[in-house]
């Protein structure tokens, strides 16, 4: 992808409706395949925010798929310029997520985003966003349920159930954990959903979350309790 399309497709819009504009025009850009590069570092990002001020936490952690051991990681301190709105989190969070991204020095073969990808109500969330963006692999692992009906899954590890709207499966309940609550997995680009079902149990031996997203969320609120 050349440098003009990634910036215009990492601009802020000018408000709401440009906003949703913009995530209509952008989610027929997301490719629903596999790619044949095989998949050996995986980053996590996730956005930490303070309290008490508008001062956001953008982490990035790469790791070795292989062993799970950190190859990178950094830390971007900043405000957002877009403010919370349903559904378009991805304006808020894009921009300090693409300085964390910028600022390592190993280029990961996958992103694995802490929010929502196909799961939206546009069908694109922030994984869909910054996947298109990069151009690159990216799945979306959300620790809350999307605002769709699902049905939990069977109480074992591995364990899923489907989550569709208007017919069309746009992610699935994965339980990580043995009777834990599950995470809610979908594919943001360049991936199919079995794949980023697949690899979040992977990533995710010990504990609910997936390792690359769990270090990057240990990462921002160590940084943000070392500020306080």
């Amino acid at each position: 992808m050349s440098d003009q399309p990634r910036a215009a497709y990492a601009r802020l819009p000018r408000d709401e409706a440009e906003a949703v504009a913009m995530q209509t025009e952008l989610a027929g850009c997301v490719v629903v395949a596999d790619d044949d590069t095989p998949i050996e570092t995986i980053a996590g990002l996730d956005i930490a925010y303070d309290k008490d001020s508008d001062t956001a936490v953008a982490t990035a952690v790469v790791m070795r798929r292989a062993d799970l051991e950190v190859l990178d990681e950094t830390i971007v301190h900043g405000a957002s310029d877009f403010p919370y709105v349903p559904g378009l989190l991805a304006f808020r969070e894009l921009p300090l997520l693409l300085k964390a991204i910028e600022a390592l020095s190993v280029t990961p073969d996958l992103y694995v985003c802490d929010g929502y990808g196909l799961t939206h109500p546009r069908r694109f969330g922030l994984a869909c966003h910054l996947g298109v963006v990069l151009d690159a692999p990216a799945i979306g692992v959300a620790k809350n349920p999307p605002h769709l009906p699902w049905e939990a899954p069977a109480p074992e590890r591995g364990a899923w159930t489907a989550i569709t709207a208007s017919g069309e499966t746009v992610g699935c309940a994965l339980r990580t954990q043995d009777g834990v609550k599950p995470v809610y997995v979908s594919v943001g680009h360049r991936s199919t959903l079995p794949t980023a079902r697949d690899l979040v149990l992977e990533l995710a031996p010990k504990y609910r979350l997936p390792e690359p997203i769990r270090a990057a969320d240990q990462l921002g609120r160590k940084q943000l309790a070392a500020t306080e």
